[in-house]
């Protein structure tokens, strides 16, 4: 695995805390929420970006977004009591084996 893939597995963790953050403005705005929201998404995007200089872009925002929407929807399971079905989580694994087969197939 190349430093690209690396760093792009950790945009994942940071969009993951991002859109997080973002409940968090919502239920509790403050100077932390937002300067928490502001700096994630700065790394997010630094994160993103650098991992495209090794990556096709497509495969790229696919993977990151693909992982983060999976990531997000476990921990609002988890945190928020989203509702849980056997079909959710039919098409949380289609998205990871997409996020799978694009990995494979990537060039680098």
């Amino acid at each position: 695995m190349t430093i690209y893939w690396l760093v792009l597995f950790l945009a994942v963790f940071v969009e993951i805390g991002w859109a997080l953050s973002l409940k968090w403005v919502g239920t509790s705005p403050g100077l932390l929420s937002v300067a928490t929201v502001t700096v994630l998404t700065v790394l997010n995007m630094v994160m993103l970006s650098f991992a495209m200089r090794g990556i096709a872009v497509g495969t790229a925002y696919a993977v990151w977004t693909g992982l983060g929407a999976v990531g997000i929807t476990l921990c609002a399971v988890w945190l928020y009591h989203d509702p849980v079905t056997p079909l959710r989580f039919l098409f949380i694994a289609l998205i990871i084996s997409g996020v799978v087969g694009l990995k494979v197939t990537a060039a680098s």
